[in-house]
């Protein structure tokens, strides 16, 4: 039969490996038994409580609980909305007004925080909430009147305009990701994963699905230990982690600080990477340090549930080439359009745009937002077929495999070309003692300017740039910073980066 609700990964495993650790951070462990118990136990809670079809926000630490949590609303027939105290103020202000959600759930922890909020609904804590007696007619009811496009979670993007949009996601999307995703990442019951993103962002899913789907673990790196890049390697080697899907600066943190002169980590097998582009010469280090590890580059936006391209590496690149983002996942095609929205020609730029049920259900009660990026396919006069326009610029190299090349608000107009800021930063990660660069653009004054984190001046930096950069692509402004902001997710702060410079 096919399977039409994630639950169906935990209750085919819970049998198989009862006691087995499903979830753990540095403190506490749940078995698959204990996901499969609390979870039920929410999900009669929240149902008797009437909560059915809406959003239930899980407002709770980075912890097992807040991902047993999620299984229990969607027990529930509900949907969950994760949230997290390291989330700005502000952004969660946004998020109960976009919502407006009847019920929350909280840890011991932020029950209190939540009272710093103007929320009039009903707050519910964890340990109350798992005491309840599972009741199965009531969860058997739910599930028969359950189908593969009901909603299961909205996770909030951080948006271009500073609104956060909520994407909404459903089982099908997420079965179709978590099947093809397991196949490239050759998940099973071995897998040892350690997570580095946050539980409020969909690039979690890549650890909490599979490990429910064969059984496999997931331990939650405390966040500090991403400070301390040799701290991070003994946590790895710790717990025999094997397996990672990280954001890219979190990889370069470990290369880039000269970690494995001192510690390897010795068990992993699987380095997926994603979200930015991979700096050849840090790339060039982590492949020389771990000779046997596969490394697959993925690419995909929140939109898609995630992933949608793969790019498992099989040679060398150059410093100034980019590792691919390569062919679509199974069941996913990638279409290129150009402004005129036909196909350009091989080798030329085009929006990448994506087809498959992968593709979410759009953005929480803004159909406006998600009518101007989910549009009919241009190429399909037929009939109805949604696409997703995802701003990002890509073309196809002489190997047949996708490059992504640069968001499309990342391509700027300056002394009457057309550049990819992407490529400034490319050239600038290539000076050996560059750990980071970004570049951004002053549309008032028409600056380019680059930031950096390294062992070297800005002369020194302006004059690698001359030598590598045609003159119109050379930055009129070259800053040097102690350490590289980033978003909670691990990517680089751009937007940080523009304020703090416009704030000059």
């Amino acid at each position: 039969m096919m399977q039409n609700n994630v639950l169906e990964y935990l209750e085919n495993i819970v049998d198989k490996v009862p006691d087995k650790i499903a979830y753990a951070d540095e403190n506490n462990g749940a078995t698959f038994k204990d996901v499969f118990d609390k979870s039920r136990a929410i999900g009669t809670f929240l149902s008797k409580q009437g909560y059915n079809k809406e959003p239930v926000v899980v407002f709770m630490g980075k912890h097992p609980d807040a991902i047993i949590t999620f299984y229990g609303v969607i027990y529930s027939g509900c949907y969950y909305v994760p949230i997290d105290e390291e989330m700005p103020r502000h952004r969660i202000e946004l998020i109960f007004q976009s919502l407006k959600p009847r019920a929350v759930i909280c840890d011991a922890d932020t029950i209190n925080t939540i009272e710093k909020f103007d929320y009039k609904g009903n707050v519910y804590q964890y340990d109350d909430v798992i005491k309840t007696v599972v009741d199965e007619s009531i969860l058997a009811d739910i599930r028969y009147r359950q189908i593969d496009t009901d909603p299961i979670y909205i996770v909030f993007t951080s948006g271009s305009t500073g609104i956060p949009k909520g994407v909404v996601a459903c089982h099908r999307s997420v079965i179709d990701y978590i099947e093809n995703l397991s196949d490239v990442l050759k998940i099973n019951e071995d897998t040892v994963f350690g997570n580095q993103t946050p539980l409020y962002v969909d690039a979690c899913l890549k650890e909490l699905y599979p490990t429910l789907k064969y059984g496999a673990t997931t331990y939650i790196i405390p966040k500090s230990l991403f400070m301390f890049p040799l701290k991070l390697v003994e946590f790895l080697n710790d717990k025999k982690i094997n397996t990672v899907c990280w954001v890219v600066s979190a990889l370069t943190m470990i290369s880039a600080f000269g970690t494995f002169e001192k510690a390897l980590p010795e068990y992993l097998r699987t380095v997926a990477f994603g979200s930015e582009v991979f700096p050849i010469k840090q790339f060039k280090l982590w492949k020389k340090n771990l000779p046997d590890a596969r490394f697959i580059n993925l690419y995909g936006p929140t939109e898609c549930t995630g992933m949608s391209c793969y790019y498992e590496v099989n040679r060398d690149f150059e410093l100034d080439e980019a590792i691919p983002i390569g062919r679509p996942f199974k069941n996913t095609d990638i279409i290129l359009l150009d402004d005129e929205d036909k196909q350009p020609k091989p080798g030329e730029n085009g929006e990448i745009c994506i087809r498959g049920t992968g593709l979410t259900l759009g953005y929480y009660k803004n159909f406006e937002k998600t009518n101007e990026v989910f549009v009919q396919n241009p190429l399909n006069t037929s009939y109805p077929e949604l696409i997703y326009r995802t701003g990002d610029l890509g073309r196809y190299n002489e190997h047949g495999e996708l490059i992504f090349v640069s968001r499309k608000d990342n391509q700027i107009k300056h002394m009457g070309h057309r550049i990819e800021l992407g490529e400034i930063e490319v050239v600038a990660n290539m000076q050996p003692e560059i750990k980071s660069a970004c570049c951004i653009f002053d549309e008032l004054k028409k600056k380019i300017i680059l930031y950096y984190v390294g062992d070297i001046t800005k002369a020194e930096v302006a004059s690698f740039l001359k030598q590598k950069l045609p003159r119109y692509m050379v930055p009129n402004m070259i800053e040097k910073l102690d350490n590289m902001p980033l978003t909670s997710n691990g990517k680089i702060n751009r937007v940080l980066l523009k304020e703090s410079y416009n704030r000059k």
